[in-house]
């Protein structure tokens, strides 16, 4: 695993924002743009390369040179899957917080702030969790998916009601819980599962105007993803049945199916047109 990283000399705030990014050239500036422009100042930026075979990593070193002011970190893993890239990331986290952000997404400005406000308003709370909306969605479309979320999470606090796009936590309870890690969850839909580890250490957050924009890239994701009898039945099971559901019930199928967390770099899941809404 090779490391560089090009310091400010810039001391860390509360705050570390990983992004690993695997062919992301196209997206990762304007994605990057966003965590600079954050109103909670000194974030470290780890930027972590998934053995991209474009220009992702001249992208990252680009931005690192242009940016004196801000502690920013590159590192290399060249395991394929996100997961471990994640797992690279996480390993150099030295601050309080740590929000896991995709390479292709736009986070408003008080993205940090209200995640921040979140757990700073109860210390049992392990993670701020944001909703995902779409860049043309019209307003009150927005306001739907985002109370649509904020009302389902109410129902079941300690399930997924977001993508891996829009969780920080404590960085503590993350790795109390063990992080993202292959050597515990190799397969799809992780960042559900990591969800049943955090709930154990503490509380899940959301707000309903808490969010960020995510990507409109990926369509059709029937081979990447869980069927809806597997979906359905892990909304309706509580919290005290997900160890079963994940380890007992799903493992088994994923491996059968070899759905596993590194599919997502063949990428012929990915569409030209934003995918029909499910709402």
């Amino acid at each position: 695993m090779h490391e560089t990283s090009s310091l400010s000399g810039v001391t860390p705030a509360r705050w570390s924002v990983i992004i690993p990014a695997y062919n992301e050239e196209d997206f990762l500036s304007e994605t990057v743009a966003s965590i600079k422009a954050q109103t909670v100042a000194n974030a470290t930026l780890i930027l972590v390369d998934n053995k991209s075979t474009d220009g992702t990593r001249k992208v990252m070193e680009e931005i690192a040179s242009s940016s004196p002011e801000q502690e920013i970190v590159i590192l290399s893993d060249d395991r394929p899957g996100k997961i471990n890239a994640l797992e690279t990331g996480i390993a150099a986290v030295e601050t309080e917080f740590v929000s896991l952000c995709d390479a292709d997404t736009i986070y408003p400005p008080d993205y940090l702030a209200r995640a921040e406000e979140m757990m700073d308003a109860n210390d049992t709370v392990a993670a701020a969790f944001a909703f995902g909306v779409y860049a043309d969605d019209s307003k009150f479309r927005s306001w739907y998916r985002r109370n649509k979320g904020a009302l389902m999470a109410s129902l079941a606090r300690n399930q997924g009601h977001t993508g891996g796009y829009g969780q920080s936590y404590r960085t503590a309870n993350l790795r109390k819980a063990g992080g993202y890690a292959a050597s515990l969850w190799p397969f799809m839909v992780a960042d559900h599962e990591i969800v049943n580890r955090v709930a154990k250490t503490g509380a899940i957050a959301y707000r309903a105007d808490h969010f960020c924009i995510t990507s409109e890239r990926r369509g059709a994701r029937g081979n990447v993803d869980w069927r809806l009898h597997e979906r359905l039945l892990y909304n309706f099971l509580p919290h005290s049945r997900q160890d079963w559901f994940f380890y007992s019930y799903l493992k088994p199928r994923f491996e059968a199916r070899r759905m596993f967390n590194a599919n997502l770099r063949d990428r012929d899941w990915e569409a030209t047109e934003k995918p029909p809404s499910a709402d």
